[in-house]
């Protein structure tokens, strides 16, 4: 069992490294044949938490190191960005109730993890607004207007993830209670980062956008 749990962990890191060899050399039908060979012996959620969310890191990483183009970062994430929305955006006919909310990228450009955890709250019958990209104080009102009872709010880059501390002191000062969960990742590489900006819930892949929205319907958020 854990020799086949080994060359699983394996196979998955395989694929990650190849994926990102092709979002790299700008390759769509090379990562669209990757996404079709690993989703025939496992989910599309599984692909995108282990093949596309550590290969994006990886060129996050390598942007910053210079070994990578502002291009190169921007076309990966427009090939991930279509990759998902082929696999999860699925609308599957019902609703689930749950807290009013929506999700935005703060100020950064790069949106595939919002639709990423956006397709899969769709996918699990709840409604919530897409805001797409926005900044602070445009953010803010559109929070307060709209009421809402969570927020997810995305981010690709450390100066992002710090002006979160700026939009939540903006909604208390409007004694707007919304909750915020924030996920990007400055967050998976600072554990304790989410707690420092003065956010009510972090999550590390987009199935923990789930029991989040559950915590803040049941108000323990």
């Amino acid at each position: 069992m854990k020799q086949r749990m080994t060359e699983e962990n394996e196979q998955k890191t395989a694929s990650s490294d190849a994926f990102r060899d092709a979002l790299i050399s700008c390759d769509e039908e090379a990562a669209q044949r990757i996404l079709s060979d690993f989703t025939r012996q496992n989910t599309p959620l599984e692909f995108v938490e282990t093949v596309i969310v550590p290969a994006l890191d990886d060129i996050g990483m390598g942007w910053a190191n210079q070994d990578y183009s502002l291009s190169q970062v921007y076309i990966s994430g427009r090939i991930c960005e279509e990759l998902v929305d082929s696999v999860l955006a699925k609308n599957t006919g019902f609703r689930n109730p749950g807290p009013r909310m929506a999700i935005v990228v703060l100020n950064d450009y790069h949106g595939l993890g919002k639709q990423i955890v956006y397709s899969v709250l769709r996918g699990a019958g709840y409604d919530i607004l897409d805001y797409g990209r926005m900044e602070t104080g445009d953010l803010v009102r559109r929070v307060v207007e709209d009421r809402l009872e969570l927020l997810f709010i995305s981010v690709l880059m450390i100066a992002s993830a710090m002006e979160v501390k700026e939009v939540i002191h903006r909604l208390r000062s409007e004694q707007c209670n919304t909750r915020i969960a924030v996920g990007g990742a400055p967050f998976r590489l600072d554990a304790q980062l989410w707690k420092d900006v003065g956010a009510d819930a972090a999550g590390k892949s987009a199935s923990d956008a789930l029991p989040i929205v559950q915590m803040a319907a049941e108000g323990r958020l």
